[in-house]
């Protein structure tokens, strides 16, 4: 089975909506039995709440479940999960920092966009202060990002259904 962890800061807004469209592809795909998947966030502001509102409502108007309590990142993530997903430089360079503090200097760390060629290096937009536009740009983003990560990931693991 291959784990896969999106993390942005608090795990109320980017990371758990990426989790969810990433859940959906999969089922989609029919490869449910192949992948696992979670979401975490770099600080301690929302340990315990659900997701925002915004990031809610912008997954029902999808139909996606969006079933989820936010928590931090911890040292057991480096060693269960093979794909660690940063949503932003800032996380990724706080993961970074704490692959190495927890002994995991080997584990690769992934921005979001980079796996889409025009995109490479740019981060997903932090919604949080925004409205339901700044929501819906992320859903597109994260969309297009995460059906050629599951590409990416289906043809270095070769996975067929």
């Amino acid at each position: 089975m291959i784990r896969v962890l999106f993390v942005c800061l608090g795990n109320i807004c980017r990371s758990p909506l990426a989790e969810a469209i990433f859940t959906n592809k999969v089922k989609a795909a029919g490869m449910q039995l192949q992948f696992k998947s979670d979401s975490a966030g770099t600080s301690d502001f929302h340990i315990g709440e659900l997701p925002d509102e915004r990031a809610i409502e912008c997954a029902t108007k999808y139909s996606l479940p969006l079933n989820h309590r936010a928590r931090q990142v911890n040292r057991t993530d480096f060693r269960d999960f093979e794909y660690i997903i940063a949503m932003d430089e800032n996380n990724l360079r706080t993961l970074n920092n704490l692959k190495v503090r927890y002994g995991f200097d080997d584990k690769e760390i992934h921005l979001m966009r980079d796996y889409v060629a025009k995109t490479q290096g740019m981060p997903v937009p932090d919604p949080y202060y925004g409205g339901e536009e700044e929501f819906e740009e992320i859903y597109q983003i994260l969309d297009e990002a995460l059906g050629s990560f599951l590409s990416q990931v289906k043809a270095t693991h070769q996975l067929y259904v």
